[in-house]
């Protein structure tokens, strides 16, 4: 049994992974602001005994003892992270900072949620762990952006000059019951949209490509870094290479829900990725991980969840 701290806990990846490590038989705690966590997610992991909820946001310190520290706290979706940008790249600079000195106080074993989006808009396809990335380091997705990539630099950085036993994980899209309602990513937006037969917005003509990895693929990519030993550190990409544009994403929703819905384009957002697939080839090779859930049974699931979450509201 291990006592582990999971930053953003009560969040759509957290309070999976909250899910995951308790029943690996581990004491966790569950550190969130519920700025975009909610209750509803953990709820009912509150009365195990090994569970301790407790708000707290990043930016100011924490003290613990701990053996693990997962960190995925941070907004993760543009509407979000775009609404206090200056508090989005706090919590990626001093909040990393700060777990990165608990980490140190208390010998333990860091993991930081990168992302994605630390290519940017991306020159390099599929992309690999060693491509740098091309990012508008001015631009309004910037804070979330260049908080990651600043978060991955104090990781190194740690590791190096204090020997800190740290891990990064490049988390790719992501989907999968407990997603916010408003969570405003194309997954939501387009199930929510489709499921009450509005048109699903699509930003841009829809060439433009994702990766849609389910959430347990995700949470299982996770454990497996944390627990590697110290002779992979990553950076390592976790994602689906199963590569979708976003246009046909839309009329596979449709499909799936029966829905009578329609497609409408709007103008795309400044720096929006056009494209986005990871190569997993590291991940394959140093944690024998790779995704096993399909994504029409994924996405049945967290439709179901979407469908149950809006007759509660009506």
């Amino acid at each position: 049994m291990k006592r582990i701290l999971v930053t953003g806990g009560a969040g759509f990846i957290g309070s999976h992974l909250c899910e995951r490590l308790l029943a690996d038989g581990n004491d966790v705690i569950c550190l969130d602001n519920f700025f975009t966590g909610s209750k509803d997610n953990i709820r009912h992991l509150l009365d195990d005994n090994h569970f301790e909820l407790v708000r707290h946001d990043i930016t100011k310190e924490y003290f613990a003892e701990v053996d693990q520290i997962y960190n995925l706290a941070c907004p993760a979706s543009p509407p979000h992270y775009q609404y206090n940008a200056i508090k989005t790249i706090k919590t990626s600079v001093l909040g990393v900072l700060h777990m990165l000195g608990l980490a140190r106080r208390c010998n333990a074993t860091i993991l930081q949620a990168s992302t994605s989006e630390v290519y940017g808009d991306p020159k390099v396809h599929p992309q690999t762990e060693d491509y740098w990335g091309n990012v508008n380091p001015i631009g309004v997705r910037s804070c979330y952006d260049e908080g990651k990539r600043c978060a991955e630099t104090l990781m190194m950085d740690y590791h190096r000059q204090n020997n800190v036993d740290t891990r990064i994980v490049r988390i790719f899209n992501t989907y999968g019951p407990k997603m916010a309602v408003n969570d405003g990513r194309v997954v939501s937006n387009f199930i929510i949209q489709a499921l009450q037969n509005k048109d699903l917005t699509i930003y841009g003509d829809g060439s433009q490509t994702r990766s849609f990895c389910y959430v347990s693929d995700l949470v299982e990519g996770l454990v497996r870094m944390m627990n590697n030993g110290q002779n992979f550190i990553g950076p390592v990409n976790l994602g689906n290479p199963c590569e979708r544009s976003i246009l046909d994403f839309a009329k596979y929703i449709i499909e799936l829900t029966n829905s009578n819905s329609k497609i409408v384009f709007k103008e795309l957002p400044q720096d929006d990725p056009v494209q986005r697939k990871p190569d997993i080839t590291l991940a394959k090779k140093e944690l024998d991980w790779e995704p096993v859930v399909d994504i029409k049974e994924g996405l049945m699931k967290t439709i179901e969840y979407f469908s149950s979450k809006l007759k509660e509201v009506q």
